[in-house]
């Protein structure tokens, strides 16, 4: 997730689900920046009705946080996309911790990566380091490659400093602040059954 030649190396824990309260490690570059747990736990309250067996991408995995949240709490499949070596080591490590089975790591650049995929998804976490035009560049290529399944949900977490525009044919489900974080939910109008248009989340700033 971070280019920086400095290593962090730290833990956190799992909120709900079948690994409730178990820890695991991350360790990666200096801006690497797991999702806070406060955030993880309402995230986790807006999409648990569609958690279960539902098929969760993680693109810029990091921590594998949100991943691995998704697995313990019923998700079908989960696949990590991380392109540092540091990061996908730890998260092979946890992965192998927990027995997660259901829990597939490619250690790629999620751009290049979502180029030859296969799989359509339920569930997509966007959360790439800040500063970056990240999001925007992840959409437009989940769209073009065709990588939602019907109704799918996308959750994106960025810097309340830097929101990003999102453009009008996403429609926005939940979208919410926290400190620096702003965080939402969103579904691509092709998918959405009842469009809500709010196209940006610096709409909270």
């Amino acid at each position: 997730m971070s280019s920086s030649r400095t290593v962090q190396r730290g833990r956190l824990r799992i909120i709900g689900g079948e690994w409730k309260r178990r820890q695991i490690r991350f360790s990666g570059g200096a801006d690497l920046r797991p999702t806070p747990d406060s955030v993880r736990e309402t995230l986790f309250n807006w999409l648990s009705p569609y958690l279960h067996q539902a098929k969760c991408l993680d693109l810029f995995a990091g921590s594998g946080a949100l991943g691995l949240e998704a697995a313990s709490r019923g998700a079908e499949s989960v696949v990590l996309v991380e392109m540092h070596k540091h990061c996908c080591g730890q998260l092979k490590d946890n992965v192998a911790l927990l027995g997660a089975k259901q829990v597939m790591i490619h250690c790629a650049d999620a751009l290049d990566w979502m180029t030859s995929c296969e799989q359509q998804f339920d569930i997509v976490f966007v959360d790439p380091p800040y500063d970056t035009d990240l999001v925007k560049r992840s959409l437009n290529r989940l769209i073009r490659y065709r990588l939602l399944r019907p109704e799918a949900q996308i959750y994106i977490e960025c810097s309340a400093q830097e929101a990003p525009t999102i453009s009008e044919e996403w429609a926005i489900l939940r979208q919410k602040k926290a400190g620096q974080v702003c965080y939402g939910l969103y579904q691509h109008s092709a998918n959405a059954v009842d469009n809500k248009k709010s196209p940006t989340l610096s709409d909270l700033l």
